[in-house]
């Protein structure tokens, strides 16, 4: 399967989340209100991206440092937002309407409420003919409301399950898991060798609720599945047994010590972080993942045992096994933003650019041409599976939107602390759909 038709099948999806709507320096100054100057006059854009170390922060200057030497009358002022903070911070941008000009978005249904509000540019006629002739139009549907772009998108996130080859090894697995019977298989023999068998930072919710959308992945069919943004229905019995076989999953203690208090990306102590010490053998995450843990290694490196494998299969499940989960990252301006905002997005969609952005990411590129960009082992393993894969959904809460996706996060979040049940994870997101 080519690169382009996985994006047709993401976009197939993408699409059914529009339909819901009928150098670098931080800086803690207000967003707003922080162009300058006239058309044609000096210009500073503020921009909020979510790397706070390494590669990551190093690309963005690297990047506005280029574009002002072509255009001398712009100037940026970046924030460097840790990951699970910018969702947030958004939200009160948008409801203070005080908005960056330039702000990374996850597209579907959390960027449709941004538009909802109407506080983002429309691109459609802004973006480049060059950039749309090398993306194709697949890629930027998980940007577009109502037949409208709103965002370039960067790179598409597919994914799965990280783990470290070295601790695999030493607890005699030999294969990795392709159903849920052998992941429980290799569970018990890394606790066996005293081995924490998954790490999962479920102090910020959406990693522990990312198990739930997987195991809803791969119950329910694909058009159950792709279908809930518009539909709001979770009746079809699929989505209670995607609940209670994570329920049963939980109930064999497969996590790390302290799981409910572990972060997800930002320290040593977080779930990254204890792949990349080796403190636990597995993560559920997505492609991001790769660059997140080689920041957290003690030499600040990519972890030389790290793999990757796709999320198992259910027994009697009716989704494609093959079938992925994933996002989309992009950049947004906002309504106000001067025309500066999407000539830069326009130079960062450039191959040249593109590639740069998936080397200091570990991330795959949504640019056709930038493919080649990808090296690492372990990316170009969940590039092929991606590249095969028959269908592809967005992580739910992305899908569903803030109200909704919120609900269905803390819903899997109490049932990991064992203040809630599968059934009340159910009740919580339909209650949150009927008054969506």
């Amino acid at each position: 399967m080519s690169v382009r038709k996985a994006w047709a099948a993401f976009a197939a999806v993408a699409a059914v989340s529009t339909l819901a709507l009928a150098g670098c320096t931080t800086s803690t100054a207000p967003s707003g209100g922080e162009s300058e100057g006239e058309e044609g006059g000096p210009v500073q854009l503020t921009i909020w991206q979510n790397s706070t170390t390494g590669p990551g922060q190093a690309y963005w200057r690297e990047a506005t440092e280029a574009f002002t030497a072509e255009h001398e009358d712009v100037t940026f002022k970046i924030e460097d937002i840790q990951n699970e903070q910018m969702d947030g911070k958004l939200q009160t941008a948008v409801q203070s309407k005080d908005m960056p000009d330039i702000f990374m978005a996850r597209g579907g249904g959390k960027l449709a409420d941004v538009v909802k509000a109407g506080l983002v540019k429309d691109l459609t006629d802004l973006i480049s003919d060059d950039v749309k002739a090398d993306y194709g139009d697949a890629p930027f549907a998980a940007f577009s409301v109502e037949g409208k772009i709103y965002g370039v998108p960067t790179a598409v996130l597919p994914g799965g399950v990280f783990y470290s080859k070295d601790l695999f090894e030493q607890a005699g697995i030999t294969e990795t898991p392709t159903t849920i019977d052998e992941l429980n298989e290799a569970v018990d023999k890394l606790k066996a060798a005293g081995i924490d068998p998954i790490a999962v930072g479920a102090k910020d919710a959406w990693p522990a609720a990312h198990w739930y959308y997987w195991f809803a992945l791969r119950s329910c069919d694909k058009d159950t599945l792709l279908d809930v943004a518009t539909t709001k229905d979770f009746s079809d019995p699929c989505w209670l047994d995607a609940a209670e076989q994570l329920e049963e999953f939980i109930g064999t203690e497969p996590f790390n010590k302290g799981f409910l208090t572990t972060p997800a990306q930002s320290v040593a102590n977080s779930s990254a972080g204890l792949i990349a010490n080796h403190k636990a053998a597995m993560e559920v995450m997505g492609g991001w993942n790769v660059g997140v843990i080689a920041d957290l290694t003690p030499d600040k490196k990519p972890l030389p045992d790290l793999g990757w494998f796709p999320f198992p299969a259910v027994d009697g499940g009716k989704g494609d096994p093959a079938a992925m989960m994933g996002g989309v990252d992009g950049f947004s301006c906002s309504v106000d933003s001067p025309s500066a905002c999407e000539d830069f997005l326009n130079f960062l969609a450039s191959p040249e650019w593109q590639g740069k952005y998936a080397t200091a990411y570990s991330a795959l590129p949504a640019s056709a041409e930038a493919q080649e960009a990808v090296t690492g082992e372990v990316e170009k393993t969940f590039l092929a599976a991606y590249q095969e894969s028959p269908y592809m959904s967005m992580w739910l809460d992305t899908l569903l939107g803030q109200n909704i996706g919120t609900a269905l996060n803390d819903g899997v979040v109490k049932m990991f602390a064992g203040d809630g049940s599968a059934q009340s994870v159910i009740d919580d997101v339909t209650k949150a759909a009927e008054r969506d």
